[in-house]
């Protein structure tokens, strides 16, 4: 009967009050999820947004990958690909010093009107045992008083090292003429061209920067370093750096 289904009900609210319970089919999942809620839709303010779920354990992972990123990012930034940390030394490769010394040539040097000698075409070489950089370049010599085409041959120069604290640059010092040769040259002008070529040298090389350091890379620590000894290796260079 109605009347008897509506004091029914009452009776279990009333009861439902008093014992702080309701009598409802429980749907709910206990899975343990952190609940994410994106719009479908972030254009739409008025769009229904969707659930993303994740287990408290994705959750951890994330925040432990998340902290290990951190704590590993100073250790994976790339480090000066020139400084050995352990030994306190940068080392200039065979392939930085070729680019260095390539940006020098070509060159042509007038000596009065009468001679003119172009040199192209760089070559580094390396002696460890008298710790010097050897440079081998094409040399074009134009004599007005020589009749016929320019003569042509290859002028070796070698080159002792120093650094430079006002221009932070490792130079070229004191080249001197190792070896001149020109096809179709008169052997009586030999000194001439022994001559010829080490004022080329001097004009061309001396003082030269085959690499010049950034100012980040003479500090360390807070400190302020400065470069050494400078050591001549089979295929590059290495200079030893130090604290002031």
């Amino acid at each position: 009967m109605p009347g008897t289904r509506d004091m029914t009900s009452q009776r279990d609210t009333r009861s439902s009050r008093r014992t702080g319970k309701t009598h409802h089919t429980d749907h709910t999942d206990h899975t343990d999820h952190t609940h994410i809620i994106l719009p479908d839709d972030p254009t739409d303010a008025g769009a229904e947004a969707s659930v993303l779920r994740f287990s408290r354990r994705d959750s951890l992972r994330l925040v432990v990958g998340g902290w290990l990123g951190l704590a590993l990012t100073p250790w994976m930034r790339p480090a000066l690909a020139a400084y050995n940390i352990w030994t306190g030394e940068y080392t200039m490769t065979r392939k930085e010093i070729e680019s260095a010394v390539d940006k020098r040539f070509p060159t042509t040097l007038n000596y009065g009107q009468l001679l003119s000698v172009e040199l192209t075409h760089p070559q580094i070489g390396f002696n460890p045992q008298a710790n010097r950089v050897n440079t081998q370049v094409d040399a074009q010599v134009q004599n007005v008083l020589l009749q016929g085409q320019p003569l042509k041959g290859v002028l070796a120069i070698s080159s002792a090292l120093k650094y430079d604290p006002v221009r932070r640059a490792v130079l070229l010092d004191n080249p001197s003429v190792e070896r001149v040769d020109v096809n179709g040259m008169p052997p009586t002008y030999g000194q001439q061209l022994t001559a010829i070529g080490g004022t080329v040298a001097q004009q061309v090389l001396n003082q030269y920067p085959i690499y010049t350091f950034k100012p980040e890379q003479l500090k360390y620590g807070g400190r302020d370093v400065e470069p050494g000894a400078i050591t001549v290796l089979p295929d590059g260079i290495k200079v030893e750096v130090k604290t002031k």
